[in-house]
This record gives structure tokens, sequence and C-alpha cells, in this order.
């Protein structure tokens, strides 16, 4: 209804449900939310031969590749909330309409629940952390996210699906460790296996993406993950 009341030339999805271990019993909820609903915006976009840009994720790869994964790799998801991502990429696939899906990793940012703001509570509350130390990714801003999104929509040159992270790669432990580097340094940091840190959703060993697609066809280089940090903490404190 929405979509027929606005007539929107571009329509910017960063709708979804992205708790993760939470979708393991919210099935139904996560499929709907990012499976089913992009597929009917992208529909509405059909029809009014609208631009959509949607967000897809790292999780819809099972992490047993040993080099970053490429546009080209098979998905296959481990989670509910990976196979739910998955569906809605699909689901805009087979519509037809004009879209670039961009897969991204790891998001954080100076609002809202994320790994960051989770990590420096618990600084504030506790002398020692464990965190997992054997899943590797790009921890990559939302605020990047968004400046790369403008620079696409300056130039919508391509469509399609492209991969769209930080630059590097790091651990969850390796990224707890930058944090605290930077805001809590006297907290002691200790690193787990995945096998000690049990949780409802299986997540990939390794789901660094590689970007270079993204860098031919637009031109588009995020920052390094630890660069982009550094703007996120500079905000926190900034209030």
């Amino acid at each position: 209804r929405v979509m027929r009341e606005v007539r929107p030339d571009v329509l910017v999805n960063a709708a979804a449900y992205t708790a993760v271990d939470r979708a393991e019993s919210e099935a139904e909820v996560a499929s709907r939310v990012n499976g089913a609903a992009p597929g009917i915006l992208a529909e509405e976009a059909r029809g009014r031969g609208t631009l959509m840009i949607h967000y897809s994720t790292d999780y819809v790869f099972d992490g047993e590749k040993d080099a970053p994964y490429t546009e080209k790799d098979p998905p296959n998801p481990l989670s509910t909330y990976g196979r739910s991502k998955l569906a809605g990429e699909i689901a805009i696939q087979a519509s037809s309409c004009r879209h670039v899906i961009l897969r991204t990793s790891w998001v954080y940012s100076s609002r809202g629940g994320n790994f960051l703001r989770t990590i420096l509570r618990l600084a504030r509350e506790r002398r020692e952390l464990r965190v997992v130390d054997d899943q590797f990714g790009a921890p990559t801003s939302a605020i990047a996210i968004a400046r790369a999104t403008a620079a696409i929509l300056r130039n919508p040159r391509s469509e399609g699906l492209l991969h769209m992270s930080a630059g590097g790669s790091t651990s969850w432990h390796g990224f707890a460790q930058a944090i605290l580097e930077h805001e809590s340094p006297s907290t002691r940091l200790l690193p787990i296996p995945s096998k000690d840190y049990p949780s409802a959703a299986r997540r990939p060993r390794n789901s660094v993406l590689d970007n270079s697609r993204l860098q031919q066809r637009f031109g588009i280089v995020l920052d390094d993950w630890r660069t982009q940090l550094r703007e996120v903490l500079a905000q926190l404190r900034q209030g």
C-alpha cells in the first residue's frame, strides 16, 4: 500500500530481522521479515520501475572457504537467519525488478543494539570478558554502508549482487580487543573457541567478503575496519 501511495523512484530497504540466535525459535517471523517482505517490495518496485537497494549478509555462507567469498560462491547458510536472508535475495532476483543487493558483514554503529555497544556495556560491568577468537569477518560500520550506498545512488551504473564490507578482517576477539584498547584498556580479554560459547545459531568460521566487484563497477572501496571503528568511537564520545 505504501509503495503504491508514495510511488518512489528509489527504495532503500534497510529493514530486517537481525536477532541471529532468536531466529532459531522464531523462524516464521524471520522468514516473513527477511524473505517474504523483500519479495513483496520487489514486485511493487518492478511494477513501478523503482530501483530497489537491499542489504543482505555474509551469513549466507557456511564459512568453510579459506579465502574471501565472492559473489560467484554458492551460498550455504548455517542458520535460520542466514536462510531467511538468502530467501530475500532469491525473491528479489526472481521479481526481475531493478535492484542492487549489497551483502555486508558484522554491522555496528554508535546507536542501537550491536557488538560494539555490548562490549562497551560489559566492560563497565565486568573486569574480565571472554570472546570467540575462531570466527573471522570484517566489522563494518553503518555509516560506511550509508555513504557507499549514497555513492551508488549518485551514479547507478550497475545492478545485481555486490559484496560491500570493510577492508581487512579480524576475529570477534580481535574486534573486541580493538574496542577495549581505545575505551577500556584495563579490562581483561580472554580468547575462547566457539565450542566454549554455545549459541542457538551456528555461525560461519570465515565470512570475509571479497569486495573487488564493488570497486570495479562503482570505484567504491570502504575504509579498513579499524579506521571505521575509530570514527564510530569518536561519534560515541561526542554523544
